[in-house]
């Protein structure tokens, strides 16, 4: 990068970090230190979920998503607006009303204490592996800029982000993520006007998306129920609704974001903000890649992505072939480019017939690129054990890299480091409360002081602060950072989630009986996710959101039956 370019980068972070800890400082009791004395109004909790919620990975990942399998990601997201209102309803006025630190010590009070700790155990597995993705994913970006080992930068990355998220607790972490949510969304506006400008010279914007949408890139609906599918309209209204049910009412991270308001009405307000503006907002990012993609069909990608893996194949013994297939591949895009060129001739002269014969030409193209990419990427493997096949987190910040002008590659990547910190430090801060109130509080330390409190909340954000950097050593292991997070949430949000609608709707039933269930079905999850990793069945991780709950839920109906029975 540019001098410019580091000096947009590090003054935009420091001006963030700064104005967090400026604003945040004087926490003097628990209660200011995890839930900002309940003084946080609406658009900063709308603005505060929605930047917990966008990490780096949704602006690493998502793009590189678009760019490969286009916009059918989108409709993961359509399940959010619904679970929203029904959590405005059901959540909110219940934990307004127990003024509670976590949505774990309800349970308690609802069921028994061991209902409780099984909720918080495992909230705290699942987002404390997914505190080290969230690290790991802005660590790739400054590993390629700086030419450095992984492991350094996610180690700088890391405790950055702990530094102030344990000197300033709900309040800085809030604070923060109004100035970096402007960041993330402006930066990305940047970014596509820059698309936009560079696929001038060949088509137009009306253009541009004709020709993705005919090479099946803007297929936003998919109508087909089918459980193998990853993405379809029945997976993110049915799968993707109890998914965000669980998330946004259920999981800490997002809870202590809005328990925090002054009020039902401001919190309810703030919801509904990120109810109305979550979908489009990813559609957006989607989008992004999209055009990436688009611009790519005129201007040569690199055959691999990961500039660094690349490079150490030319290093290899590997060599000579992989310029042989870097040649090949350079002469099937000339091809490819060619082809598009016919599309958009076709486009303007509406020839439909010459339309189809491009397309059809440009799939071909295509293909063959892929099965060009498909030996690289074995070649990479083999030039290095510690290199990794997959390359899609790379897209969009090599096309950052490479196109954008001196300034704005400052700009884009302080959108990757400010989303990096908002999610990082709102788990950090969400992983410490439940550790702080549902554990340590209520198991070790039930008539300690306020300041004892406060104190082991600050070690435990720096625990697992340190617990998240481990894990994000080993997340390169996962083949798309986005899905890996959200696989990680399904394993386990399902089950959370179907304690909570058992004691919301369930009266009835008694924590013994919803207990034995959650466990139950929490090892039927595994056991699924397991037969579909190793290729004996096929699930949409999805499902796992709905399966889940239903689980519980029966089970909870039948064993609280069997239980009565016993006891009578």
């Amino acid at each position: 990068m540019s001098p410019i370019d580091w000096i947009v980068l590090l003054g935009t972070l420091f001006f963030i970090v700064i104005y967090g800890t400026i604003k945040s400082r004087g926490s003097k009791s628990i209660k200011d230190y995890l839930k900002g004395n309940n003084q946080m109004k609406w658009w900063t909790i709308g603005l505060s979920i929605m930047a917990t919620q966008a990490s780096a990975i949704t602006f690493l990942s998502t793009p590189g998503l678009g760019y490969e399998e286009g916009m059918g990601f989108v409709q993961f997201y359509f399940g959010l607006p619904i679970a929203l209102v029904l959590i405005s309803i059901f959540f909110i006025p219940l934990y307004f009303k127990l003024k509670v630190y976590t949505a774990y010590e309800f349970l308690e009070q609802r069921f028994n204490t061991k209902t409780r700790y099984l909720a918080a155990f495992l909230f705290l597995v699942s987002r404390g592996l997914a505190a080290g993705i969230t690290i790991y994913a802005p660590a790739i970006v400054l590993s390629q800029i700086l030419s450095i080992d992984l492991r350094i930068t996610i180690l700088f990355i890391g405790i950055l982000v702990i530094i102030y998220t344990v000197i300033g607790g709900t309040k800085a972490v809030s604070q923060t993520h109004k100035m970096q949510i402007t960041v993330m969304m402006g930066g990305m506006l940047v970014a596509l006007i820059v698309i936009f400008q560079k696929l001038a010279p060949f088509l137009s914007i009306p253009e541009a998306i004709d020709l993705a949408g005919n090479l099946d890139k803007m297929n936003v609906i998919d109508l087909e129920f089918n459980p193998k599918s990853k993405y379809n309209i029945w997976s993110g209204l049915l799968g993707g609704t109890f998914l965000a049910l669980s998330y946004f009412g259920t999981d800490q991270s997002q809870v202590q974001r809005y328990i925090s308001g002054k009020s039902i009405k401001e919190i309810r307000v703030g919801l509904m903000f990120n109810a109305l503006l979550k979908v489009p907002m990813q559609f957006f990012i989607l989008f992004i890649g999209v055009m990436v993609f688009v611009f790519y069909l005129f201007i040569q990608p690199p055959v691999f992505f990961n500039e660094v893996a690349k490079q150490s194949v030319h290093k290899s013994v590997h060599n000579s072939e992989m310029t042989i297939l870097e040649n090949e591949y350079a002469k099937n895009h000339n091809k490819q480019k060619q082809n598009a060129a016919i599309f958009i001739d076709a486009h303007r002269n509406n020839d439909t017939q010459l339309k189809d014969i491009a397309v059809e030409n440009i799939q071909e193209n295509i293909q063959t690129g892929e099965q060009i990419r498909s030996r690289v990427k074995e070649l990479v493997v083999l030039a290095d054990d510690d290199n990794e096949e997959k390359d899609h987190d790379f897209v969009f910040i090599t096309f950052i890299m490479n196109y954008l002008p001196k300034g704005l590659i400052g700009l884009l990547i302080a959108v990757m480091f400010s989303a990096a910190m908002s999610s990082t430090s709102a788990e950090l801060n969400s992983l410490a409360s439940t550790t702080t109130i549902d554990f340590y509080k209520r198991a070790i330390n039930k008539t300690g002081t306020d300041t004892q409190y406060l104190n082991w909340s600050k070690v435990f954000t720096l625990g697992w602060g340190i617990l998240a950097i481990a894990f994000a050593m080993m997340a390169e292991l996962f083949d798309n950072l986005v899905e890996a997070v959200n696989i990680l949430g399904s394993l386990v949000y399902g089950t959370i989630l179907g304690i909570f609608l058992v004691s919301f709707f369930f009266k009835w039933i008694k924590g013994n009986a919803v207990f034995i269930s959650a466990i139950i079905s929490q090892i039927i999850i595994i056991i699924i996710h397991w037969q579909t990793t190793i290729g004996n069945i096929e699930i949409a991780y999805l499902w796992y959101n709905l399966l889940a709950p239903a689980i519980v839920i029966f089970l909870s109906i039948i064993l609280q039956q069997i239980l009565k029975k016993d006891m009578a």
